[in-house]
């Protein structure tokens, strides 16, 4: 069963910004293969949604309220462990991300930075496809927004 967190950076314990920086790096950076600045001074104004399985970290997300890193709520950073993901945790992380968002900012509207191979995968969570493909650390993204 998977346990959800909700913590400002503050919060979080030194065990738990670690895992989340290991998974974190061990997908975006290794599985990946992409070069790029994960620690992007961004995450100290960040809420971090954090989704354990027996106290291991297994999927992820950083939430910002409005003007914190898009004009609107945001979610960044969605990572699933490769091993957990047949169990559906995506879903999981961003249902209770989108919560967050509800619950902490009073927010409805959420904009996020998707790679293009996964917008079915937020097609499914309400999320629209917004402007053209872009580039990002030679990665296809697109903007995609919930109302």
């Amino acid at each position: 069963m998977l346990e959800i967190k909700v913590k400002s950076f503050q919060e979080l314990s030194i065990y738990e910004l670690y895992s989340l920086l290991q998974l974190r790096s061990e997908v975006f950076v290794v599985e990946q293969d992409c070069v790029y600045q994960d620690l992007d001074g961004k995450d100290r104004k960040a809420l971090h949604v954090l989704g354990l399985k027996n106290n291991k970290t297994v999927c992820y997300t950083r939430i910002f309220k409005p003007g914190d890193y898009f004009n609107e709520a945001s979610i960044g950073r969605v990572v699933v462990s490769k091993k957990e993901r047949k169990h559906k945790y995506g879903y999981d992380i961003m249902n209770a991300s989108i919560d967050a968002i509800k619950k902490h900012f009073n927010e409805t509207k959420i904009k996020i930075s998707a790679q293009v191979y996964l917008s079915k995968f937020y097609n499914n969570l309400g999320f629209k496809e917004t402007g053209d493909e872009y580039l990002e650390d030679d990665i296809p993204h697109i903007a995609m927004i919930r109302q």
